[in-house]
C-alpha cells in the first residue's frame, strides 16, 4: 500500500501552520494535540520547517529545512532539539511506528 516516505505531520514557522495528513486522523486526540504541539513549539524555538514522516520500513524520522536566506534559522539548536525530542518522546514514537506498522504495512 505504502511504499515511499509518509509524511505524518509538519510546521512551519514561514506560514505559521500546522499540517497533520489525513490518513491520521484516526489517531487519537490526545495523540494528534501533542504532535501539534510539539511541532508548532519547534518552529517558534527554532525556525524553519520541521517534518515528522515514516521511511519504506516504517520508522519514524525527524527533519527540519530551512529557507537559504533565514539568518535566524538556529541550525545547531535544530540538532540538539531533535535529539531532546527523540530522548523525551521516544514512547510516543515507538507507539507512533507501532501504529503505521500495523494499520498501514498490515504487519504483525
Amino acid at each position: 500500500m505504502y511504499q515511499d516516505e509518509v509524511v505524518l505531520c509538519s510546521a512551519s514557522k514561514y506560514t505559521e501552520k500546522y499540517y497533520l495528513n489525513p490518513d491520521f486522523e484516526g489517531l487519537p486526540e490526545l495523540i494528534r494535540q501533542e504532535l501539534q504541539i510539539m511541532c508548532v513549539l519547534f518552529t517558534e524555538d527554532i525556525g524553519g520547517i520541521i517534518m515528522l514522516y515514516y521511511d519504506e520500513e516504517g520508522n519514524l524520522q525527524i527533519s527540519t529545512e530551512c529557507n537559504e536566506d533565514d539568518i535566524l534559522y538556529d541550525d545547531i539548536g535544530s540538532v540538539l532539539k531533535i535529539k531532546q525530542l527523540q530522548r523525551e518522546k521516544e514512547e510516543l514514537f515507538e507507539q507512533l511506528e507501532q501504529y503505521y506498522k500495523v494499520f498501514f504495512l498490515q504487519e504483525d
